[in-house]
Order: C-alpha cells, then structure tokens, then sequence
C-alpha cells in the first residue's frame, strides 16, 4: 500500500534522529482512557435509556430522557478534549515511525488503514472547540455578568455537536492506540537490539587489542652480572 502524499514518509527515509524520537508515546496512556471513557458514556446511556422510553420506543420521561442524553453527552466530549490534546502528536509519531512494509502486511496494517479519517475527525472536534471559545470571548464582551444565563445552553449545543466526533473517535482512536503501543514497543526492541550489537562489537575490539599486545622489553641484567662479550 503506497503512503498517501500527505503523511509523513515511513521511518526508513527519515533521518535516524527520528527512528528515536519517541516523545510521542507519553500520550498513549491517555488516548487509550479517553477511548474507554467514551464507550462507557455511551454503555452508561444505552443501560438506562428504555427506561424513558415506551415499548415503541418514544420518550414517556421526555425530561429524564433530555438528561440523560446531555450527561452521555458532556460525559463524552470530556474525552474528545483529550484526544484533541493528545492525538495529533501521537498520530504524526505514528507516520513517522511506521515502515512502508507496515501499511502493507503485519499486526497493525489494518490499524494504519483506519487512521486515514481520523484527521478529519480530530480537525472538525478542533474547529468546533475552537468556535466555542469564540462564543466564550463574545459572552464575556455582551453580557458581562449574566454569563452564567446562557453558557450552560451553548455547552449543551456543543456537546451535542460533538457527540458524532465522539463516536468517531470511539472507533478510530482504538487504531491508533494500538499502533501506536506496536510502534514504540518495536522501536524498544530495536535500540536494545542494537544497544547489545555495538556492546558485542566493543567486547571484541577490546579483545582484540588485548591478543596483540606487542612483548615485553628483556629485563636488564642484574647490577654486577658479566656484559656478554666482555672479558674480565
């Protein structure tokens, strides 16, 4: 599989620097929580939700039914900020280290396969974050004071937004999770490997050089020993 022009070229062609750059996976703790923690927002909702409603389905508890919903919701987008802070650092890690031989075949070329959207993903959960902080500055500038009126209805919105992002990300972001704990685990066995390699190749330099010691100079004669060639 041929690497889409816009990511990053595989590792192979990276300068070595990068193989070993892997600040990236301090992230992946995070990005893994955040993924249970928006399936268990949607478990959560999914347990309880019929009780609202009648055998057809149809909401009898129209209130408890609105609130469970922006719970789930809320609850949810909670786990998009993290992604939105974490993820693109461990995604453009991922590119970076992931060898072309990786998109083809191997244990996470289908994990690699289903990070193409989750750009996408990640930028539209940044724009809409991003509008709500304009909304945030706006409010502070209009109604100074009555803030408060009017910020929890702009959250719920944007919550409710968010819940297809959150969706999303609940079904790529396991991919990245994985390859990237794939990656950084590889990249381990990798500098272990050839830590051990360039040990072995110093131990045999170093014997080597022990074997060719030159000989040791003859001692001198003892003081008051007969010079060789010397009559008395």
């Amino acid at each position: 599989m041929s690497v889409s022009p816009s990511s990053p070229a595989p590792a192979e062609n990276q300068p070595p620097a990068a193989r070993v750059d892997l600040a990236w996976r301090r992230h992946i703790p995070a990005l893994a929580a955040a993924v249970a923690g928006i399936r268990k927002a949607s478990d959560d909702w999914d347990a309880v939700s019929d009780s609202f409603c009648d055998t057809d389905g149809w909401p009898v508890d129209e209130h408890g039914h609105e609130d469970g919903k922006v719970k789930r919701d809320a609850e949810a987008w909670r786990h998009v900020e993290v992604f939105l802070d974490h993820g693109p650092e461990v995604l453009a890690g991922v590119r970076a280290t992931a060898r072309s031989a990786d998109y083809a075949e191997g244990p996470i070329s289908e994990d690699l396969r289903w990070l193409r959207g989750i750009d996408a993903t990640l930028e539209h959960a940044g724009q809409l974050q991003r509008e709500w902080d304009q909304i945030l500055v706006l409010m502070d500038a209009s109604m100074p004071g009555s803030r408060k009126l009017y910020e929890d209805r702009a959250k719920e919105e944007r919550n409710a937004d968010g819940s297809h992002y959150a969706d999303e990300l609940a079904i790529r972001g396991p991919a990245l999770v994985r390859a990237a704990d794939h990656l950084a685990r590889r990249a381990d066995a990798d500098h272990s490997a050839h830590t051990a390699r360039a040990r072995a190749a110093l131990a045999r330099s170093a014997s080597g050089i022990r074997g060719t010691l030159p000989a040791s100079p003859p001692a001198p004669p003892a003081p008051g020993a007969p010079v060789p060639g010397r009559s008395r």
